[in-house]
């Protein structure tokens, strides 16, 4: 893009480019390019990059230390390693995430948080960007996961939300009470039985977009979110246990949502009731005990298809 634009400045001058056109084509190139590239360009590109507008959509990257790094051939490794060269000792996650944060002055709308995240990043997000609408925690972001829930006040405006393991009881009643817009909830990988499908009717009951794939269910848990979140046009449970993808019942409830995907979910038979739930249990207790650094951080999430219209 950034290049593209560089061949149809040719014979002009920099300075004649509207500054709202530029700052709204900025603001799409992403972080890296925001950060390392745009801003040296030319005086009149590097006054544009500071500019408010271009720092409503920070994704930030996986990685930005590369010590974090364990694969040499990751495609993660390239932006880290950049960002380190640039800030050399200085570089921290609090102290990158602060650093842009700052340059939004406030209107950041959409946040995807880089992995080994400390809570001290998240509570300036919380303090620092009461216009967000979008926020990915990440599902391995344990510890961030754990305290979201005494943020959630803050984000008066927030509207989706993707989020990890565990606390989805602490979460959701906070987003009921506080999140009047919300509609989109991003939960993988989680065990959902009657008291988090009671959380989420009670709490989210006009909720749109509903992702719980590859998590573990009771039945009647996913029998209660159909009979109550009525306004679901998307509904992914692919890939779960706990309930067969050809449960006539659960196909009935559900024929009345435009995208409902339960491809690859099945009854596990030799999994007696309540064991999957204790397995979940488990799980918790060790991730619990694991440092947050040791966390692993692999997110999938396209924000420009899904979020295009914030």
């Amino acid at each position: 893009m950034i290049f593209s634009l560089c061949s149809q400045m040719e014979g002009r001058k920099w300075e004649d480019l509207n500054k709202d056109i530029l700052v709204n084509v900025l603001g799409r190139v992403g972080m890296e390019s925001l950060l390392l590239d745009v801003p040296f360009v030319c005086k009149s590109w590097y006054k544009a990059t500071r500019e408010p507008q271009c720092w409503k959509h920070l994704i930030f990257p996986s990685y930005i230390k590369p010590d974090d790094i364990w694969e040499e051939e990751s495609p993660h490794r390239g932006f880290a390693e950049r960002l380190a060269m640039k800030y050399q000792a200085n570089l921290s996650v609090f102290a990158f995430v602060k650093f842009i944060v700052n340059r939004s002055y406030g209107n950041a709308t959409i946040i995807k948080l880089p992995g080994h995240c400390p809570e001290e990043a998240l509570e300036y997000i919380a303090n620092e960007c009461p216009k967000l609408k979008i926020l990915d925690v990440g599902s391995y972001n344990v510890i961030i996961n754990a305290i979201i829930p005494k943020f959630i006040s803050k984000w008066k405006k927030l509207e989706m939300l993707r989020l990890g393991k565990f606390y989805l009881r602490e979460i959701l009643p906070q987003i009921g009470l506080h999140c009047n817009n919300f509609i989109s909830l991003s939960a993988p990988y989680n065990y959902f039985g009657k008291d988090e499908a009671s959380a989420l009717v009670a709490s989210l009951p006009k909720l749109e977009y509903l992702d719980l794939h590859e998590g573990g269910f009771e039945k009647e848990a996913l029998l209660m979110i159909l009979q109550g979140c009525k306004q679901l046009v998307h509904l992914d449970v692919r890939q779960c246990f706990g309930f067969s993808d050809d449960d006539a019942e659960i196909l009935e409830l559900a024929s009345h949502i435009p995208a409902f995907m339960c491809e690859g979910s099945m009854v596990v038979p030799e999994i007696e009731p309540g064991s999957l739930h204790d397995r979940m249990l488990d799980h918790e207790l060790f991730c619990d005990e694991i440092n947050h650094d040791d966390c692993v951080y692999d997110l999938n999430f396209d924000f420009d298809d899904r979020f295009e219209d914030i």
